[in-house]
C-alpha cells in the first residue's frame, strides 16, 4: 500500500522541485525528472491510476526511458491535476465540431509565466525590445488560451506601445508592420498559421526587420498542408530566408522554438522521447552517435507542469535527432493513443 504524504511533507516536496526546476541541465535532468515521477505518482490519482493498470512497479523506474507517458487524451476526461492543489486558471484547447476540447487545470499561474517567459528569453534575449504583433483571431475569441495568455504578457513587456492584438485587421496589420520596417523597429510577427496564410496572401511584402513565427492552428480552418509548403508560402510572400516557428499545447507549460528549417529546439526543463510504431509504451531513441535520428510519436518531458503531469504522448508524429532538436512530421492517424482506454476498463 502507498503512504500519501502529509501536507506539509507534500508542499516541502512540491517546492523543492519547483525551485530546482528552471535551473536543471543535462547532468541532473534526469535525477529531476525521476523525482517528478514519484511526486506525481503519489499525489495525481490519474496518473497513478493509469501507471497501476500498466502494472508499473515504481521501485523500478531508474531512468526516464522507464517513466510511463500519458496519453494527452486524458485533459479531454478528465482533471489532471495534483493532489491539494486549486486551479488558478484552467487553459482550453481550441476545437473542430464535434470534438472534445482539452483543460489544463493550472494550479500556479507564475509557473506558466516562468516557463515561458525564461524560454522565449533563451532563445530571443532581447525579447523585450522587439515590437509584438500578435495575429491570433481565433484565439482572441476565447480568453482561456494559454496561447493568448503568453503573447498578450510578451506584448504587456515590450518597450514598444504600438505592440498589440489584430482580431482579422489585416489593413491595420499592415500599416503597422510598414510603419515598423520604415522605423527599423525590430518586430516579432506571431500568429497562428492559417492567419498568416490569409495576410501573407492580401499583404505581400519585403520583410528586413520583422521575424515571422508561426504557432500551428490549421485544423479545421484550411485543408491541412505541411510546415515545408507553408514556410515556402511565408517565405515566398515576405521576402525572408526563414519562418520562425513555436512548438507548444495546451497542456504544458513550456514551448520548444524553430529558428529555421523547422528544427525544434528545447529549454533544458523539456525533453522529448519518441514511442515506438509497434508499442505505444516503448521509448524509441537514437540508438547511437552514429545514428543521427530516429522517428515516432512524441513523447514530451515538461518539467514544468510539476502541478499536472510532466510526462505526456503526444498525437504528434516527428523525427528526433540525436542532439535532442526534433522535426514535426504530421498527426498520428487515428490518433487517440492505444492506452488510453485502460481508464475506461
Amino acid at each position: 500500500m502507498m503512504q500519501i504524504c502529509s501536507k506539509n511533507e507534500y508542499y516541502f516536496m512540491r517546492n523543492e522541485i519547483i525551485s530546482t526546476v528552471f535551473n536543471v541541465d543535462n547532468y541532473n535532468f534526469e535525477k529531476l525528472a525521476i523525482d517528478v515521477f514519484n511526486f506525481q505518482y503519489q499525489e495525481n490519482s490519474i496518473y497513478r491510476s493509469y501507471c497501476d493498470l500498466l502494472n508499473i512497479k515504481v521501485s523500478e523506474i531508474q531512468n526516464i526511458v522507464d517513466i510511463p507517458f500519458l496519453p494527452i487524451q486524458f485533459f479531454k476526461s478528465h482533471q489532471v491535476l495534483v493532489e491539494n492543489s486549486i486551479p488558478e486558471i484552467i487553459f482550453e484547447s481550441s476545437k473542430t465540431t464535434g470534438s472534445t476540447s482539452s483543460k489544463h487545470y493550472v494550479a500556479d499561474i507564475s509557473l506558466y509565466e516562468n516557463s515561458f517567459q525564461k524560454c522565449i528569453e533563451l532563445f530571443f534575449p532581447d525579447i523585450k525590445n522587439y515590437c509584438i504583433l500578435g495575429l491570433l483571431p481565433s484565439y482572441l475569441e476565447r480568453s482561456n488560451s494559454s496561447l493568448v495568455y503568453m503573447v498578450d504578457k510578451l506584448i504587456k513587456d515590450s518597450v514598444y506601445k504600438n505592440s498589440g492584438f489584430y482580431l482579422n485587421e489585416f489593413e491595420a496589420l499592415a500599416n503597422q508592420i510598414i510603419t515598423n520596417e520604415n522605423e527599423n523597429i525590430p518586430t516579432l510577427l506571431i500568429g497562428v498559421s492559417y492567419a498568416l496564410i490569409d495576410f501573407a496572401h492580401q499583404y505581400p511584402m519585403n520583410l528586413k526587420h520583422t521575424i515571422v513565427m508561426e504557432t500551428g492552428g490549421m485544423k479545421g480552418r484550411k485543408e491541412e498542408i505541411g510546415k515545408k509548403e507553408m514556410h515556402l508560402i511565408l517565405t515566398t510572400a515576405f521576402g525572408i530566408d526563414q519562418v520562425h516557428s513555436e512548438y507548444g499545447m495546451t497542456e504544458l507549460l513550456s514551448q520548444a522554438y524553430s529558428f529555421k528549417d523547422g528544427i525544434f529546439n528545447c529549454p533544458p526543463w523539456m525533453k522529448i522521447l519518441l514511442r515506438s510504431d509497434d508499442d505505444p509504451l516503448e521509448v524509441n531513441m537514437p540508438s547511437s552517435k552514429n545514428e543521427t535520428f530516429a522517428i515516432g510519436g512524441l513523447n514530451v518531458i515538461d518539467l514544468a507542469n510539476i502541478n499536472s503531469c510532466s510526462f505526456i504522448a503526444t498525437e504528434d508524429y516527428c523525427k528526433l535527432y540525436n542532439d535532442g532538436s526534433f522535426e514535426l512530421l504530421g498527426r498520428i492517424k487515428n490518433s487517440d493513443i492505444r492506452g488510453c482506454g485502460l481508464m475506461y476498463l
